[in-house]
């Protein structure tokens, strides 16, 4: 049997794999890049994506082998789990995304959104996870999303935790990334269109974007140690749900506020090569756009995700400070 991540690589016709393990575990094909693994008696739901840019290798290459292990026999699970590669042909390209960024567009209607492929395989996804969470309504649900930043980061692995209005954070959650090596959560203060914020709102699951280093091509992952991420998603697909309530949680930020391209004119005064979480200078001009200036005013501001290529309208970086809970 060919490996899952190779079939996925060479894009070749549905494999079909084998419909139930020596265990018993049901395995079910959902469309490319998504495969669910479903044991008798499971007590809870874990959705693990990753892919969703298409050149974040690192985490690709990590569920690709947990899968297999699956497949293989070499491990079992004890919860429903649901893989998501979430952009194969952006994988296979390794590009960040073709048409659109697909981490934009969850959530939103099509009217909003167009009918591109991004567009269709968003679509696509929110199907997909809605009907694997739905029969369990009342279980525990758990969705990690597995980025890579394309910038390097002062905080290597970091997550963020997508706002919904009547869910508070839960602070045994933002335990258990700190002993999956997670070193930081950003409290996110609003909506946005990501596919953990989807997942948390409209699935009711605790949701989380993780990012775990810089994207590299594939391969060139050893200097990005995953190590306590994998030995966490293993527990889980296990079935042992450990419970951190009393350990340390990660640093803590929230959002201050989004800086949003606007037009095409627009600049964001920081070098290619500034870091996720530098720090910023009270009062420095962190953007122009048009009659717009973005100043910093924040005490211990820092500036998450700068990217100024996004299209107008898109946020083209965040300004976080440290918080509490």
């Amino acid at each position: 049997m060919i490996d899952y991540l190779t079939h996925l690589l060479e894009a070749r016709a549905e494999q079909t794999w084998p419909a139930e393990l020596a265990d018993g575990t049901r395995v079910t094909t959902h469309g490319e890049g998504l495969i669910a693994f479903e044991p008798a008696n499971a007590s809870y739901d874990l959705f693990l994506s990753c892919g969703i840019h298409g050149n974040e290798t690192a985490p690709i290459e990590l569920l690709a082998k947990l899968v297999q292990e699956l497949l293989d026999g070499h491990s079992h699970t004890k919860a429903r789990v649901l893989f998501a590669f979430g952009n194969p042909e952006a994988i296979r390209r390794n590009e960040r995304y073709l048409d659109d960024d697909l981490n934009r567009l969850f959530g939103k209607a099509e009217a909003q959104t167009g009918n591109g492929p991004a567009a269709q395989r968003a679509r696509e996804l929110e199907r997909v996870c809605s009907a694997f969470f739905a029969p369990s309504a009342v279980r525990w649900k758990l969705h990690y999303d597995l980025h890579t930043a394309i910038r390097g980061s002062k905080i290597e692995k970091f997550a963020i935790y997508p706002f919904v209005a009547d869910m508070p954070f839960d602070s045994g959650e933002i335990a258990r990334l700190g002993a999956a090596g997670v070193e930081a959560v950003l409290l996110q203060s609003k909506p946005s269109p990501t596919f953990s914020w989807y997942t948390r709102h409209h699935c009711g699951a605790h949701a989380f974007t993780l990012e775990l280093g810089k994207a590299r091509p594939f391969g060139q992952n050893q200097a990005v140690n995953l190590d306590l991420v994998e030995a966490e998603l293993r527990r889980l697909i296990s079935g042992e749900r450990r419970d951190y309530s009393a350990a340390p949680h990660p640093t803590l930020f929230s959002v201050s506020r989004e800086v949003i391209k606007r037009t095409d004119g627009f600049a964001l005064h920081l070098a290619d090569e500034v870091e996720n979480f530098t720090e910023l200078a009270l009062g420095y001009v962190l953007a122009d756009d048009g009659d717009e200036r973005f100043v910093v005013e924040e005490q211990g501001a820092r500036i998450v995700f700068p990217n100024p290529k996004v299209k107008n309208g898109l946020r083209a970086g965040i300004v976080v400070v440290p918080t509490t809970l």
